[in-house]
């Protein structure tokens, strides 16, 4: 019995002294500031941006994506102009003018390239610090090929039951 009793005072003992020492580092871990992607930060999703691919004055396809960015959250307060209008603007902007990117060719596609190259533009069109990462929730480009047997394929879908033409009336 006085085993029992004594293990039962340790058990509380060291309960107490993992209670006091848990409290006093939280307190110092909160005045610290916050590291990228531990908090800190707002996360802003775009819808899908679709950019066609023009090339010799045809559409060659779509560049398809969706963006989520990691924000100041103090800073995007500041902004004057709708961040998701001006994020999907520099997407814009950032493709049209490499048209060396050849989505085609997927292999050759520097994924970290285009994150770190559109936080740039915006950080530098807008002349502060606000995008700290730009993450990528959906990429993908359709040719207009593959966009063309999409709507024939939704068109001759095996779900879908033709209708008969309308028989005239019978003859009486």
């Amino acid at each position: 019995m006085i085993k029992f009793v004594i293990a039962a005072v340790w058990i509380c003992i060291a309960t107490a002294g993992a209670a006091i020492y848990s409290f006093q580092n939280a307190g110092k871990e909160a005045d610290a500031a916050p590291k990228p992607l531990l908090g800190g930060l707002d996360y802003l999703n775009t819808d899908m941006i679709s950019v066609p691919l023009i090339e010799h004055a045809t559409i060659k396809g779509y560049f398809l994506t969706k963006l989520v960015y990691t924000v100041e959250p103090a800073e995007m307060a500041k902004l004057s102009v709708p961040a998701t209008a001006l994020m999907t603007d520099q997407v814009y902007s950032y493709l049209y003018s490499n048209p060396q990117i050849d989505f085609t060719k997927t292999a050759s596609l520097d994924l970290d390239a285009f994150r770190k190259n559109i936080r740039e533009t915006i950080n530098g069109r807008i002349g502060a610090d606000i995008v700290k990462d730009v993450l990528i929730d959906q990429v993908n480009f359709l040719s207009q090929d593959e966009i063309r047997d999409n709507a024939i394929n939704r068109r001759e879908s095996p779900g879908r039951v033709a209708q008969p033409a309308p028989k005239e009336a019978a003859e009486h």
